[in-house]
C-alpha cells in the first residue's frame, strides 16, 4: 500500500532535487500530475525524503532488453505480453519512467524469426499500453536492418503504428561499423546458433552477396519512410567520416554509438547530435573493442546516453559521471544526457526535467557508495514503484 504520494498531488520534502541546473535541497510539490516548483530549504508538510535525490525519470531512446524476455532463451519465444510486462517491471524499477522498445525489424544472420514475430509483438505493446499494464511509458523504436530485403515490408507495416517515434539504420553485416574483425564475428556467430563454423561462413558468404545488392536499396526504402512519418531517425555504429557525411546528406540528425573518436568528431561538427552506450561507460570500454563512451565524454562528443542492453546503466552511468573527476560534467549534466536531451530528441517536451509545467516523472533513490537504491518512482504524479 502506498502512502499519500500515490495520488497526483503531492509534496516531497528534505529532498536533494536534481533540476537542470544545479541540486536543490528543498521540497517539491506535483499538482494533477505536473511539477509546480520547488522551495530551497523548506520543511512543513509532505513526504520526508530522509536526504534522497528526487530526480527525473529516466527517457531510454534505445533499449534490445525487451527481445531478451520474449527470447529467453535459444529455441524458446515466451508469451509476448507477459514477457513485456516483465521487461515492463525491469525497466521501471531501473529509474526509466519512458522506454522507447528497440525492436528489430529484419534480420541479418541471426534469429531470422524476427521477421514472422515482429507484426504480433508490435501489436502486443500497443495492447498493453493500452490496457494500462505498464507502469512505464513505452514507445517504439523501429531497429531496421538494411542488410535484408524483408526489412522495407516490414517497416512498411510499423511506420505509422501509434507507439512507433524513432528509426534507426542498422547494418550488422560483419566487415564494417560494429563488427570490423570477421573471423571474430563469424566464430561468435557459429557458437551463438550452434552451428560449425563451416556453416557459419557459407552462411556469412550469403548475407555480404545480399547486403551487397540489397543494402542501399533498404536504406534509401527506410529513410524515406521515416520522413513520411515524420520520425526522427539515427545512423547506427557509424565507424567512418564517409559514413557520417552520408547520413547527414540524407538528413539524418543523430549519429547512435559511432564506434570511432573520428566518425563522433564528425557527427558532432556537422550538428548530429551524438548517442553513447550507457554500459560502455560503466564497462570502461565497449565490449564489441570500439572507441570508449568515457573518451568520448572528455572530448565532450557525447549528447545522449541509452541502455542499449542494461536497462538501469542510464540512472548508474549519470551519477558515475558526476563522480568522475576526469570528466567536465556535473550531476546535472550527466541526468540531462538521460533525461531531458533524449525526450527532446524524440520530440517529448513535456517531460525529462523537474521544471514546472512539465510530466511529475520522478525518482526518489538514495546512494549507497557507487550504487543507487531506487525507492520510489512516480509517472505523470501517479506513484508506480
Amino acid at each position: 500500500m502506498f502512502d499519500q504520494a500515490d495520488t497526483m498531488n503531492f509534496r516531497l520534502t528534505n529532498a536533494r532535487i536534481v533540476t537542470p541546473n544545479r541540486v536543490v535541497a528543498g521540497s517539491l510539490s506535483v499538482e494533477d500530475g505536473r511539477i509546480v516548483g520547488w522551495q530551497p530549504g523548506a520543511a512543513g508538510p509532505g513526504i520526508d525524503c530522509d536526504g534522497d535525490f528526487i530526480t527525473p525519470g529516466v527517457v531510454d531512446i534505445h533499449t534490445d532488453h525487451a527481445e531478451t524476455h520474449v527470447f529467453p532463451r535459444g529455441g524458446v519465444i515466451w508469451d509476448f505480453l507477459n514477457a513485456l510486462m516483465a521487461h515492463d517491471s525491469v525497466v521501471i524499477g531501473g529509474g526509466t519512467t519512458t522506454v522507447f522498445d528497440s525492436l528489430s525489424v529484419g534480420a541479418s544472420m541471426r534469429r531470422p524469426e524476427r521477421r514472422a514475430l515482429l507484426v504480433p509483438l508490435v501489436e502486443a505493446l500497443e495492447r498493453g499500453q493500452t490496457l494500462g499494464l505498464f507502469r512505464a511509458d513505452h514507445l517504439l523504436h523501429l531497429r531496421c536492418e538494411i542488410c535484408d530485403p524483408d526489412t522495407m515490408a516490414l517497416t512498411d507495416a510499423t511506420i505509422s503504428r501509434p507507439l512507433t517515434r524513432l528509426v534507426s539504420l542498422m547494418d550488422h553485416t560483419p566487415g564494417d561499423r560494429q563488427s570490423p574483425d570477421v573471423p571474430k564475428w563469424t566464430l561468435e556467430a557459429a557458437k551463438d546458433m550452434g552451428i560449425t563454423l563451416a556453416e557459419a561462413e557459407d552462411r556469412l558468404a550469403e548475407l555480404l552477396d545480399r547486403s551487397a545488392r540489397v543494402g542501399a536499396l533498404v536504406r534509401a526504402h527506410v529513410v524515406a519512410a521515416a520522413r513520411r512519418a515524420g520520425h526522427a531517425a539515427m545512423s547506427h555504429d557509424d565507424r567512418t567520416v564517409a559514413q557520417v557525411d552520408q547520413a547527414v546528406g540524407e538528413g539524418i540528425a543523430v549519429s547512435e554509438f559511432p564506434t570511432t573518436v573520428a566518425a563522433a568528431e564528425r557527427a558532432h561538427a556537422s550538428g548530429m547530435l551524438v548517442v553513447g552506450g550507457a554500459p560502455n561507460y560503466l564497462r570502461g570500454g565497449s565490449q564489441s573493442g570500439n572507441v570508449s563512451v568515457r573518451e568520448l565524454l572528455a572530448l565532450g562528443l557525447i549528447d545522449v546516453l541509452a541502455s542499449d542492453y542494461i536497462p538501469r546503466s542510464p540512472l548508474d552511468a549519470a551519477f558515475a559521471i558526476a563522480a568522475d573527476p576526469a570528466l567536465p560534467q556535473d550531476l546535472p549534466a550527466a541526468l540531462g544526457m538521460v533525461t531531458r536531451t533524449p525526450a527532446l530528441m524524440a520530440g517529448l517536451t513535456d517531460r525529462g526535467a523537474i521544471a514546472p509545467g512539465l510530466r511529475a516523472d520522478l525518482v526518489r533513490l538514495r546512494q549507497h557508495g557507487t550504487h543507487l537504491h531506487v525507492r520510489a518512482v512516480w509517472t505523470a504524479g501517479q506513484r508506480v514503484v
